[in-house]
């Protein structure tokens, strides 16, 4: 059945919600944690992932020993300056997890839950799940992302969110698989109910622009202040309507490999700064937290 386009949204009439600590403004940050499970020649694809600090060089067929460097930096060195960061500012954030990664290095996704952050399926590979021709075939590689993480982990995942766009029936198998929450939408600033004929699902919007994946764009951050400012910004404006009494939710994405580098992880820091000076303005939760809360309060809101 085709995904029909929702334009309305809530409207003026949107849910009243107060997060567990009295703010109106709840903060997720996210870290992917897909290095390893890109593409690769190394793996056995055809050609080796364009998308990186640089643009790969080799042609298809042909090893790129550079692209896969880069990607390995997030798992040898970015990983821990973000484990010691959210230690230091106690913070609990949600890592969505390719399964191939968790596949390779299970000791780093079970170093990720043993401080207390939430796993997340991000696919098994680093690749949008629109490519997928069948319901079967994705059905069977969610789980079996689900299940390598269980196995590293001793947790099992409720979230879920793809890279890219995902397939017409994608949102309907995590239904089925009683998934809490899908995070594949950019298009709110609040949790909202989707529904379908096989059951409804508790999507969580993501967000694009205040993600550290735009250091590899063009036109997006080139100082680590640009993407710090940036976010404080959007901050600053949710704060300020959340003062009028409008409830909001704000992701923050990370990227091991591109934020995990020394210059730029000085935003990572700035950021976590300006999180804690808003202390009680902002509840900053893993998406698993989020989810349940909103579930609770707006099923309360309709009895």
């Amino acid at each position: 059945m085709p995904i029909e386009r929702d334009l309305r949204g809530y409207g003026r009439a949107r849910p009243d919600i107060v997060w567990p600590n009295g703010a109106r403004v709840a903060v997720s940050l996210v870290v992917n944690f897909e290095e390893g499970a890109e593409l690769a020649v190394e793996q056995g694809d055809a050609e080796t992932e364009r998308y990186g600090e640089v643009a790969s060089t080799s042609p298809p067929g042909v090893r790129d020993l550079v692209q896969e460097q880069v990607f390995d930096y997030g798992m040898r060195a970015g990983l821990w300056r973000f484990l010691d960061a959210f230690t230091d500012a106690k913070v609990r954030s949600t890592f969505m997890m390719c399964g191939r990664a968790v596949e390779r290095v299970p000791d780093l996704a079970r170093a990720v839950v043993e401080v207390g952050h939430e796993p997340a399926v991000h696919g098994w590979r680093w690749l949008p799940h629109t490519l997928y021709g069948d319901a079967e075939t994705e059905r069977r590689d969610i789980e079996r992302t689900r299940d390598v993480i269980v196995r590293a982990t001793g947790v099992t995942p409720v979230g879920f969110m793809s890279r890219g766009s995902q397939s017409a029936w994608t949102r309907d198998l995590l239904t089925e698989l009683g998934f809490a929450y899908d995070s594949n939408a950019l298009d709110d600033d609040l949790p909202y109910c989707s529904r379908s004929p096989r059951g409804s699902m508790l999507v969580l919007p993501y967000g694009f622009d205040t993600n550290d994946m735009k250091f590899f764009h063009p036109n997006g951050f080139v100082q680590p202040e640009d993407f710090s400012n940036y976010v404080s910004t959007a901050l600053a404006t949710l704060v300020e309507e959340a003062e009028r009494g409008r409830s909001a939710m704000l992701s923050i994405g990370f990227h091991l490999r591109i934020c995990g580098r020394p210059a730029r992880f000085r935003a990572v820091k700035s950021i976590l700064a300006e999180l804690a000076r808003l202390d009680g303005r902002v509840w900053v939760a893993a998406r698993a937290d989020i989810a349940a809360h909103f579930r609770d309060v707006a099923e309360g809101q309709s009895r």
